[in-house]
Order: structure tokens, then sequence, then C-alpha cells
């Protein structure tokens, strides 16, 4: 089983990302239940703005996201919170990925069913619980299914403060709850497995 991690921080490779480090809870513990995890950290790839898999010109790195959002039964969506709100770059993912509900596969089914999804989220202000709406009601119309309890998240808010790197407190509960995460997407991961969504009715 293969699970995907799609890093929405905005700050570009080799900079830490307090978002990266709360995922790597949740991928630690798909590690240990089997699941082949790889992330990606989006800003760092050429993704255009459009709502179509395939490239919106030369160079366009979306097609390769697509084909690993194919190929993974499980994803995590991560994101910080700015201003309340999911990143700019967990935006332009999320409409990238809207093409995807028109999409089916060999059985005519969208080829978001039978994959599960969740969210992480990082932030020095309050937010978190939207953040997570945002993008888990994203991902459902999309058509993946979000288990219960399939987010975690890390704030000290409401107002400005430290960031999850620089922070202990708190850490603790996100990371319990990234690790239930993990155990809900690979169990409700390998039941769709063993019976899938079939086609829905015409």
């Amino acid at each position: 089983m293969k699970a995907l991690v799609i890093n929405c921080t905005l700050k570009r490779s080799p900079d830490p990302s307090n978002t990266e480090a709360l995922a790597g809870v949740v991928v630690d513990q798909l590690e240990k239940d089997g699941v082949r995890v790889e992330v990606v950290r989006a800003v760092d790839l050429d993704i255009e703005p459009g709502v179509t898999s395939e490239p919106v010109r030369e160079g366009d790195a979306w097609p390769s996201v697509h084909a690993k959002l194919l190929d993974a039964e499980i994803l995590v969506m991560a994101s910080p919170t700015w201003l309340g709100r999911p990143s700019s770059v967990a935006q332009r993912v999320l409409e990238r990925m809207d093409a995807m509900l028109s999409e089916t596969d060999d059985e005519d089914r969208p080829v978001a069913y039978n994959r599960v999804a969740g969210v992480v989220v990082t932030g020095n202000e309050d937010g978190a619980h939207h953040v997570v709406s945002e993008i888990s009601g994203a991902l459902a119309d999309i058509g993946y299914t979000i288990p219960g309890q399939a987010w975690t998240y890390w704030h000290l808010g409401p107002g400005a403060g430290p960031d999850y790197l620089d922070e202990e407190r708190g850490r603790d509960w996100s990371h319990s709850t990234g690790r239930a995460m993990a155990a809900n997407l690979a169990g409700v991961a390998r039941a769709l497995a063993e019976r899938p969504l079939g086609a829905p009715p015409g």
C-alpha cells in the first residue's frame, strides 16, 4: 500500500518546514503499519495554475504529481494556516485536482474512489479546524473517502506565537492525534481494498 504526502508549505527546500515536521509523525506511523510513503513539497515544483491534469505549458510539473496521486491509496494534504485559511499552495494543488472529478477508471468509477485522505495543519494562529474542513471537503468532493479523525494539527493561537519546530507545548496531543490519523487512514484504505466501492448509479 502506498501513501502520498503533499506538503503545501510556502517554504522552498532546504528551508525547515513546520508542516512537514508534524506530517512526519503521520509518515512514521504509516511506515510502521507497512505503508510506503512518498513526500512531495509542492512549492519546489513548477505547478502551473489551472484545472486540468494535462500540462498547462511545457515544464508544468502537475502531471507527475497527478500520476503519484493515482498510484497511492492514501493521500495526506499538509498545509500551514495563513490568515485562518489553507496556504495558497494548497489551494493551487486542490484546483489542479479538480480535474479528477471527471476522470474515471476502467470500471467507470471516479479515480479518487477507493482512496482515502487526511489533513495535517500547523500554524501560530487559530484556524486549524477551518483549514481541515476546507481541505477535507474539497477532497470528499473529488471522491476521496475521509475516515473519522483523519486529521491532526498544532497551533498555540489565537494570535501570533512560536512555530512548531520552536515549541514543545502541544506536541504530545498533536502527535497522538497524528498516529491515530495514520492508523485510521491505513485501516479504511485496507477495508476499501477488500470491498471496493463500485461505479455510482447512472
